[in-house]
């Protein structure tokens, strides 16, 4: 789950974000916009937009921003047991479904809109493109991996396709025999997507292993961490990119570090070892 914004210029109705939630499995997304995202508002989305709809979902991910997390969020999580996780400050790809989301949502958005203030009325219809269109993840649409079955286009109704030809001309028996026969192919969708799935991530693994050298850090080690640009000083491109140094407290294999300061204070959250460098004195 993230928070695209604020989006200038804003919408004509004062909204300025878009909340977005995604499935990691069918790539499925809810996104709603709003004025303002306030810690009230993701409860609500959260309670309306995915409990009410789909159920309760095992665990959700965001970035660590405050209206993704506070006591509000964490009372809704115990109460539904629903396991709350963060991604790295400085490793935004750990949230990869969603982010890989914003982006093409925004770009379908920019295709639509007219005069770039009614971008939250396009915003349904860019919903409905990302959701009927194959993932390259999953190798099928988020439609037919929610629901067993394609999505009915505008085009398909102007000018009848096969299929709805030949659905019209079933008795109401055979055509709820055809879609329960659908239904039970739903899981036979859902193991060849998780097939897919798992093909494709080994051939970006080795796409990725190919042109990326690993970063070894051990205890001990002195690094520089990466400032976000939101905590640059307002100096333009004279404002330094690194700040430390800090020790690596411990190195987890899958790239994140616990760091501390010189004084043996630890960081409120783990790093990714892509924003830290060693340090040499």
């Amino acid at each position: 789950m993230d928070v695209i914004g604020p989006i200038e210029p804003k919408a004509s109705n004062g909204h300025r974000f878009i909340l977005v939630a995604v499935d990691y499995f069918t790539k499925w997304v809810e996104a709603t916009s709003y004025a303002h995202v306030t810690r009230k508002v993701v409860v609500n989305f959260v309670k309306k937009n995915i409990i009410c709809r789909y159920g309760i979902p095992d665990k959700i991910i965001t970035d660590n921003e405050s209206n993704l997390n506070n006591k509000m969020i964490t009372e809704l999580c115990d109460s539904f047991k629903i396991q709350h996780h963060n991604s790295s400050p400085y490793g935004p790809k750990m949230n990869g479904a969603v982010e890989a989301a914003n982006k093409n949502i925004k770009k379908i958005v920019q295709k639509r809109v007219v005069t770039y203030k009614d971008w939250h009325e396009m915003l349904p219809y860019a919903l409905h493109g990302y959701r009927t269109s194959v993932r390259t993840s999953t190798g099928a649409t988020p439609f037919s991996l929610v629901y067993g079955m394609e999505a009915i286009f505008p085009v398909e109704v102007e000018i009848p396709s096969f299929r709805l030809l030949t659905e019209a001309k079933l008795p109401e028996t055979e055509w709820v025999q055809t879609r329960f026969d659908q239904l039970n192919l739903i899981e036979e969708k859902r193991l060849d997507a998780i097939c897919h799935g798992q093909t494709y991530q080994r051939r970006i693994k080795r796409a990725f292993d190919k042109r990326v050298q690993p970063r070894p850090f051990k205890e001990g080690d002195l690094v520089l961490r990466k400032l976000l640009p939101a905590q640059k000083d307002k100096i333009g491109k004279w404002a330094p990119n690194y700040e430390g140094p800090y020790v690596v407290k411990r190195a987890f294999s899958g790239g994140a570090l616990i760091l501390t300061n010189m004084d043996g204070e630890e960081l409120a959250y783990p790093v990714n070892s892509d924003a830290v460098k060693k340090f040499y004195a």
